[in-house]
């Protein structure tokens, strides 16, 4: 990760990743994975992208972690950036400038029960429903695409 200073505050560089998975939901409708932080926010699955590892994997691997499932890659949806400020070294604020890759995945098999400590709870729900449960106008973004993508693949 990429450090410098800027106006006198240490910047870092961050690239996570990670996606919108997808099952058939009721109907002709889908249902996506979300994990609910524990500081009580829904979100999509993501995380760092390790040393080595291509993004792709990342998000695979992010999605096997907190949501307890296991998905494959079907296309890349959005790369989202934002920054704000974290305290990685005690009394010195860090200004952080994010990158992540989201992809869409279908799932394959799983149970999101099995998500890690990382998190509060996984689950799937309708698409719809999951517009109005993330956090983040970002997120939301990448589901209307995903809905997107899914919509053309259906016609």
């Amino acid at each position: 990760m990429a450090r410098g200073r800027v106006a006198g505050v240490k910047t870092r560089n961050e690239i996570s990743a990670g996606g919108v998975v997808f099952r058939a939901g009721e109907g002709a409708g889908f249902d996506v994975a979300l994990i609910l932080t524990h500081e009580g926010r829904w979100q999509l699955p993501k995380g760092w992208v390790e040393d080595g590892e291509a993004k792709e994997q990342t998000a695979i691997r992010e999605v096997r972690e907190e949501a307890g499932i296991e998905a494959e890659i079907v296309v890349p949806l959005d790369t989202i950036e934002y920054w704000y400020r974290s305290n990685y070294e005690p009394g010195e604020p860090v200004r952080v400038h994010k990158f992540v890759h989201f992809f869409l995945l279908r799932y394959v098999r799983g149970s999101t029960a099995a998500h890690d400590h990382e998190v509060q709870e996984a689950r799937f729900v309708p698409l719809d429903d999951a517009m109005h449960m993330l956090a983040f106008p970002s997120e939301r973004k990448v589901v209307e695409m995903a809905r997107d993508a899914l919509t053309e693949a259906a016609t």
